[in-house]
């Protein structure tokens, strides 16, 4: 009776430099057989320059490979069924004055957006016209309500954001990191596809 062996895919794994792949790098491996290290020590791929910087690797080809190795096993597949090798070059030390200009621009460019949008919507005649229905008076500057707007309209961004620097808030993802995660989903759904030797048409003959 063939030994089972429980294989689960890692969805993604970041490289910092070319290297021999071995099982454990991307994959979970779980079985009982007393050779379960050197299952976890089976060389599975080597990564060159012609790699560039993306790599997929296919369950149905690793299965083949352990399979090709160790006959008496039955693998069963759990979860993602590819793996994507981010192989990241090394980073440049980061530049002051184009951190500086791009915070900059972002900035400016934040400001100009938050004006144009109170300008649209009449903000500074809203807040005259709640001065007066309050105190019956009128004023060009009702900074007692402009003030602590400008304050929450800051807070609540911070909120929204649910992050200060580093420092998030609650535990509660943000809508800008669900937006981040979803694309990201697609791009690495789309990468498993467009990547993968085995959806080459040309090896579907």
């Amino acid at each position: 009776m063939a030994d089972i062996v429980y294989l689960r895919m890692h969805k993604k794994v970041n490289i910092a430099h070319k290297k021999q792949l071995y099982l454990e790098d991307i994959a979970h491996i779980s079985s009982n057989v007393s050779y379960k290290k050197k299952l976890e020590l089976t060389p599975i791929y080597r990564i060159t320059d012609k790699d560039e910087n993306i790599l997929i690797i296919d369950s149905f080809l690793i299965v083949d490979h352990l399979i090709s190795i160790f006959s008496d096993i039955e693998i069963q597949l759990i979860g993602s069924e590819q793996t994507i090798i981010h192989i990241q070059k090394r980073k440049k030390q980061t530049n002051l004055w184009i951190v500086s200009f791009v915070w900059l621009l972002l900035f400016v460019g934040t400001a100009m957006t938050i004006m144009n949008f109170h300008y649209d919507v009449s903000m500074q005649q809203v807040q005259q016209k709640i001065h007066l229905l309050l105190t019956g008076r009128e004023n060009e500057f009702p900074l007692w309500i402009q003030i602590p707007y400008s304050l929450g309209l800051g807070v609540g961004t911070l909120l929204f954001f649910n992050h200060w620097f580093n420092k998030r808030f609650n535990e509660e993802p943000s809508p800008l990191e669900i937006e981040i995660f979803n694309y990201q989903q697609d791009i690495n759904q789309y990468i498993t596809y467009m990547e993968n030797d085995l959806n080459d048409p040309r090896n579907l003959s």
